[in-house]
C-alpha cells in the first residue's frame, strides 16, 4: 500500500463512518498485515502489540491453527442460525461447561459482550423474579442502551439512562479511595458499602450484582483479595445472582487461573465473557447454572450468535491455550512485566503513580508529582507516552475515567524478549516527560 492509499483510506473513513467511531493516534495507523505479536502498516513499519485489539487477539495475530480450523469451517458450513444445532456449537458449549469455575454449565452464544451483559441480566430478573440490578461505578458493559445504562464511565454513555433498577456501588478504586481510606485498614469498606447500597437505593430484593473481576476499560482497577467474597455474600443474602463479566479478565489473562474470578475465592452464578474466546472473531458468551439457565423459559435466537465459523475459532483458540499451557505463561511473563513496570515507576516516581493488574493485564496510571503529590489525573503525559510508544514501534492502550491510565495487554503467546522490548521502549518514551 502507498501513502496515498493510506491516506484514502483515512479519508474514507472520515467520510462515511459515525464520527463517534474514535481512531487511536494523532495520525492514525491503518494496519495491513498481522503475525504473532507484530502488526505492519500501510507503509510497511512493524509494531509490536500490547494491546492486541482490547484484550482480544489471546494467541497472536493470525495464528495458523485458529486460521486453519475456520477456513476447514468455512468450506464445509458457514451458517445456519441457534436455529439449528452443530457439531461446533456443541462442542464449545461443552467445553465451557469443563474450563469455567463452580457450576457453571449452561451456554448462551451471542456476537458480542454487550450481548453477553444482556443476556445474563435477562436471566437473571427472570431467575429471582426481580428486576433491579448492581454495577459498579467504572465499570463498562457495553454499548447498547441496557450496556450504557449498567456503564458507569461518562465518556462511554451517549445518552441519560433510560433503563430503570441500575443502582451504581463503589468500585474497589484503592489507589484513589472513594471513602478516602487506605486497605486494609479501611476492612474493604467499599464492599461493606453494598448492604447500605441495597437497603436505601432499591427494595432491598434485587436480581443480581454484574462485575468485572478487574475493571477493564475503568483503568484495569484490580480490587482487594476479599472484595468480591464481601460484595456476593451480600448480594446473595438479598436475593441477587452474581454475575461475573469475564469479557477482559477470561480465558488466562489474569494468569495462573483461566478465569479473574477465581483469585478471588467466589463462584459466579451467571458468567459473560467474549473478546479473548474466538482470537479476533465476534462471539459472546453467557453461561450460567442449571438452576438458573432452566428458568428461563421464553423463546430465544441469536442470528448470529455460535455460528459455526466462530465456534470453529474458539475451540481452535482454547485448545491451543489449554495445550500450550498458556494460563502459566501469563503469570510468568506477567511477573516479568509488573516487575519491569514497578522498575520504572522507581525510576520516573513524578508521574508514574500507580502500577497495578494481574497477569498479562497491567496499567500505569499517570498522575501530578507523586510520590506524596495530589494524584492529580494527567491525561495529557499518558498521551505523551502513548505516542512516543508509537512512534517508537510499541502499541498499548489507554483507560480509566480521565483518560490517564496506560493498558499493557499483549497476547498470552508472548516471550521476555518481547516484554524486555516494550519495556525500553516505555523507558524511552517516559524519558520524554517533563522533569
Amino acid at each position: 500500500m502507498s501513502d496515498a492509499t493510506r491516506d484514502e483510506v483515512l479519508k474514507k473513513h472520515d467520510e462515511f463512518l459515525l464520527p463517534s467511531v474514535a481512531n487511536y493516534y494523532q495520525a492514525p495507523l491503518v494496519f495491513t498485515d498481522g503475525a504473532g505479536a507484530r502488526l505492519r502498516d500501510s507503509s510497511g513499519t512493524e509494531y509490536l502489540d500490547f494491546f492486541g485489539g482490547v484484550l482480544t487477539v489471546s494467541i497472536g495475530h493470525c495464528d495458523s491453527r485458529v486460521n486453519e480450523s475456520v477456513k476447514l469451517q468455512m468450506d464445509r458450513l458457514g451458517h445456519v442460525s441457534t436455529l439449528y444445532p452443530t457439531l461446533p456449537i456443541v462442542e464449545l458449549a461443552e467445553r465451557m461447561a469443563r474450563i469455567t469455575p463452580g457450576a457453571l454449565k449452561k451456554s448462551m452464544f451471542t456476537t458480542s459482550g454487550t450481548e453477553a451483559d444482556e443476556t445474563a441480566v435477562a436471566l437473571a430478573q427472570v431467575y429471582t423474579g426481580s428486576v433491579e440490578l448492581v454495577a459498579l461505578r467504572h465499570g463498562y458493559s457495553g454499548r447498547s442502551m441496557l450496556a450504557q445504562a449498567l456503564t458507569a464511565h461518562s465518556p462511554w454513555r451517549a445518552v441519560p439512562t433510560q433503563v430503570a433498577g441500575i443502582k451504581h456501588g463503589l468500585a474497589p478504586y484503592c489507589y484513589r479511595c472513594p471513602l478516602k481510606q487506605t486497605y486494609p485498614d479501611c476492612q474493604v469498606a467499599c464492599a461493606r458499602d453494598l448492604e447500605e447500597l441495597i437497603a436505601t437505593t432499591t427494595t432491598g430484593k434485587i436480581a443480581g450484582f454484574l462485575a468485572e473481576p478487574i475493571q477493564g476499560v475503568g483503568g484495569f482497577i484490580t480490587p482487594p483479595k476479599e472484595y468480591f467474597e464481601i460484595c456476593v455474600d451480600i448480594v446473595r443474602k438479598h436475593g441477587g445472582v452474581f454475575i461475573c463479566d469475564e469479557v477482559q479478565t477470561g480465558f488466562g489473562r489474569t494468569g495462573g487461573k483461566m478465569f479473574g474470578i477465581e483469585h478471588f475465592g467466589v463462584e459466579p452464578d451467571i458468567c459473560t465473557m467474549a473478546k479473548g474466546v474466538a482470537n479476533g472473531m465476534p462471539l459472546g458468551v453467557t453461561i450460567a447454572t442449571p438452576e438458573i439457565a432452566d428458568a428461563f423459559k421464553a423463546l430465544q435466537i441469536s442470528t448470529f450468535g455460535g455460528n459455526p465459523i466462530s465456534c470453529a475459532a474458539a475451540n481452535a483458540t482454547l485448545e491451543v491455550i489449554e495445550s500450550e499451557n498458556l494460563v502459566d505463561n501469563a503469570a510468568r511473563m506477567g511477573g516479568l512485566l509488573r516487575a519491569g513496570l514497578e522498575d520504572l515507576q522507581g525510576r520516573y516516581p513524578r508521574h508514574l503513580g500507580d502500577v497495578r493488574g494481574m497477569g498479562l493485564m497491567q496499567a500505569v496510571e499517570l498522575v501530578a508529582d507523586e510520590p506524596g503529590g495530589d494524584r492529580t489525573p494527567l491525561p495529557q503525559v499518558a498521551g505523551q507516552i502513548f505516542e512516543a510508544c508509537k512512534d517508537r514501534g510499541l502499541l498499548i492502550g489507554k483507560g480509566g475515567l480521565h483518560g490517564n491510565v496506560l493498558r499493557i495487554a499483549p497476547a498470552l503467546t508472548i516471550g521476555s524478549a518481547d516484554i524486555e522490548e516494550a519495556l525500553r521502549i516505555l523507558d524511552e518514551s517516559c524519558k520524554t516527560l517533563p522533569v
